[in-house]
C-alpha cells in the first residue's frame, strides 16, 4: 500500500483528497466572491444612501457583503470536493453552542434590530440615555456609540438602550430654555415680569412664537422663585440658554430689582418681645462688638 492511500484511509470520510488543480479554482472562486461582494455592497450604498438612514445603509452594507461572501465560501468548498451537506447538521449544533454562549450577543443584536426599526434617534442626534448625554456618532448591531459633550467616547449596549429611557434632544426644530429666578418678595411681581418679557423681545434669537412666559413657581426661603420659559431655534438652545443667564442679571441689577441671597431673620411674634441677646466672653466689650 502506497503512502498516498494511507493518508487517504487515515482521512475523516468527510474530509476528501484535494486535487492540487482544485485548490487554484478554490482560491479563484474566494477571490472572485471577496471582489464581487465588495462591488455589490459599495454600490447598493451608494443607491440607498438618499433614502435611508446612516445606520440601515450600514446594515444592508454588511448583509449584501458578507452573504455573497459565505456564498462565495460554499463553492470553493464544492470545488475541493466537500460534501457541503454534512455541514448542515454540525451547522445547526454550533448554532445552538454559540447561542448559549452568547445570549447577550444575540439580545443586543435583536434590540439593535428593534432600535434600527423603530428609530427613536439617528447618527448625529444629540440622546440622553439614562444618565448618559451625548451626541450619537454610531448605531450597529451590538451596541450605540456616544460622543459627550467631553469629548468622550462612550459604547452603550444595544439591550441596556431599549431597557432604559431615551430622551431625544434634538428630535424637533425648537426647544424650550427654562432659567429659574428669584426675586426678593418685596419686588413688584408685575413690573418684574414685563423687564423679564421685555428683555426676551430684545434677544433675537429668542423666539417670538411660542411666546416667552414667565411662571410662578413657589414662595421660597428667601425670596419668590420664578420660572422663564422661552423658546429658540435647536442649534441655538445652548449659546442662548448661557448668554441669557448673564443678560438676565444684568437687567435685573439695572432695574433695581433684587436677587436676594440666603438669609435668617430671628422673630419672636408678635405677642412677645423682642428676644433677649447677651455677649459672653472673656474678651472686652469693645472687641466683641468688633470695634
Amino acid at each position: 500500500m502506497s503512502s498516498e492511500e494511507v493518508v487517504h484511509k487515515s482521512l475523516p470520510a468527510w474530509l476528501p483528497s484535494i486535487d492540487p488543480d482544485a485548490l487554484g479554482e478554490a482560491g479563484l472562486t474566494l477571490l472572485i466572491g471577496l471582489a464581487v461582494a465588495w462591488l455589490v455592497a459599495r454600490g447598493a450604498t451608494r443607491v440607498i444612501r438618499n433614502v435611508m438612514p446612516p445606520e440601515r445603509v450600514e446594515l444592508a452594507r454588511r448583509v449584501l457583503f458578507y452573504g455573497i461572501l459565505g456564498l462565495a465560501v460554499v463553492s470553493a468548498m464544492r470545488v475541493l470536493g466537500f460534501d457541503t451537506s454534512l455541514f448542515v447538521g454540525a451547522a445547526g449544533v454550533l448554532t445552538v453552542a454559540i447561542g448559549f454562549a452568547s445570549q447577550t450577543s444575540a439580545s443586543n443584536v435583536i434590540s439593535g434590530l428593534f432600535l434600527i426599526g423603530e428609530r427613536p434617534f439617528s447618527t448625529g442626534d444629540w440622546v440622553r440615555i439614562g444618565t448618559t448625554t451625548g451626541e450619537v456618532v454610531g448605531i450597529d448591531l451590538l451596541s450605540v456609540k456616544l460622543r459627550t459633550p467631553a469629548n468622550l467616547f462612550v459604547r452603550v449596549p444595544n439591550e441596556t438602550v431599549m431597557k432604559a429611557e431615551i430622551t431625544n434632544l434634538t428630535r424637533y426644530p425648537i426647544r424650550r430654555l427654562d432659567i429659574l429666578v428669584q426675586v426678593a418678595y418685596a419686588e413688584d411681581l408685575a413690573r418684574v415680569r414685563e423687564v423679564i418679557v421685555a428683555l426676551c423681545d430684545r434677544e433675537p434669537r429668542i423666539l417670538d412664537e411660542p411666546r416667552p412666559a414667565v411662571r410662578f413657581q413657589g414662595f421660597g426661603a428667601s425670596g419668590i422663585d420664578l420660572l422663564i420659559a422661552a423658546w429658540a431655534a435647536r442649534e441655538n438652545y445652548i449659546e442662548v440658554r448661557d448668554d441669557f443667564a448673564f443678560l438676565l442679571k444684568a437687567e435685573l441689577d439695572a432695574q433695581g430689582i433684587e436677587i436676594p441671597f440666603p438669609h435668617v431673620t430671628l422673630y419672636a411674634g408678635k405677642h412677645t418681645g423682642p428676644v433677649p441677646v447677651a455677649l459672653q466672653g472673656g474678651g472686652d466689650e469693645d472687641e466683641v462688638r468688633g470695634r
